[in-house]
């Protein structure tokens, strides 16, 4: 059977001058500015007009563009490798804010002419302002460009056992070169992942949900100690309450408890602004200023081979699948109230 599988991810700017159109884009989104249309297409300008300097700063300590699109094409490259021992795949990638974008990956999918399209998003927990915003672009563009091969989704995959293993073996790894910088000292373990509006997930979104479920068995697995990690929630930005704790406030807490850190981004799956900015630069100068002893960031999971092989069991068992969208569990793991799974079923 040709399968096609396209892999979903935010995208970023690819030059400076792609920095304010991404911003635009991003705001632009129903799922992220939840306001009418006309408003939200004004708001979107407006935004990205003020914020494009300071991103654009941001950007320009990453060589003035963002890695996630390289990032992403060595884990497509690589899956499709696995992928090809277990039969007739190909892997395609469509960014959801820049470049390439949904509609000319559906016109590429399409030019493929696939028998079966698998969707896999490349969040691992489920939330409506990413894999829910990917799927539906996604479906938009592929009924545009006339694809009409059953199509099967991943809506989520938090405890994958493979994402779990990768994630915990580099864990593992970050708290033994902790301990070592520390002269032996226990560290505390800061598992960050992108906050969200308190109201999103009051409205029943599961991403918080997901991301302790995640970090619950990604401790265990690691072997973590009761009591020595914390989840936490990063790149907070306007007015509303956002959920928490916030990461910078447990990385000033743990300095004025004399502790050393190892932060885990719990919830990428690959290098960006977020980790090698936000964490590896804007962090570690408030850990600094906090006194934390020593700060250690955990790398995100990339091509770990066990990450790897855990999506392509996602992607096996998807094409063996019906259409429509499917759990990593194949059925509803979310709590009754949230909004996820009622697509599955």
């Amino acid at each position: 059977m040709k399968t096609a599988v396209v892999l979903f991810n935010l995208g970023g700017p690819d030059s400076p001058e792609a920095v304010r159109p991404f911003l635009n884009n991003l705001f632009n989104d129903p799922a992220i500015l939840r306001v009418p249309c006309l408003v939200r297409r004004f708001l979107a300008w407006l935004i990205a007009k003020r914020r494009a300097g300071e991103a654009a700063e941001i950007y320009a300590q990453l060589g003035g563009a963002s890695p996630i699109l390289s990032e992403t094409t060595a884990q497509a490259e690589v899956l499709e490798g696995v992928l090809r021992e277990r039969g007739d795949y190909r892997v395609f990638i469509a960014m959801r804010y820049w470049h390439p974008m949904s509609e000319a990956t559906a016109r590429k999918v399409a030019a493929y002419a696939p028998d079966k399209v698998c969707l896999v998003p490349l969040y691992p927990q489920y939330s409506t302002t990413t894999t829910g915003s990917s799927l539906t672009a996604w479906n938009a563009a592929a009924a545009e460009a006339g694809i009409s091969a059953d199509t099967t989704a991943v809506c989520c995959y938090p405890t994958n056992r493979g994402f779990v293993a990768a994630q915990a073996d580099i864990v593992a790894d970050a708290v033994d070169r902790c301990r070592s910088a520390s002269g032996g000292q226990e560290p505390r373990i800061l598992f960050s992942a992108h906050g969200l509006p308190q109201k999103i997930v009051d409205s029943g979104d599961p991403y918080q949900w997901q991301v302790e479920t995640t970090t619950r068995a990604v401790a265990a697995e690691a072997g973590l100690a009761e009591g020595s990690w914390i989840v936490c929630y990063q790149s907070r930005v306007g007015p509303l309450q956002w959920i928490g704790p916030e990461t910078k406030a447990e990385i000033e807490r743990a300095g004025s408890e004399g502790l050393s850190l190892v932060i885990v981004p719990i919830a990428f799956v690959s290098e960006h602004s977020e980790t090698l900015v936000e964490l590896d630069i804007e962090y570690r100068h408030v850990a600094k200023e906090a006194g934390v002893p020593v700060y250690e960031r955990a790398a995100t999971v990339r091509t770990h081979p066990a990450f790897i092989n855990g999506l392509a069991e996602l992607v096996v068992a998807s094409r063996k699948a019906g259409t429509g969208l499917r759990s990593s569990q194949g059925q509803r793991q979310c709590l009754d109230s949230m909004i996820c799974c009622a697509l599955i079923e």
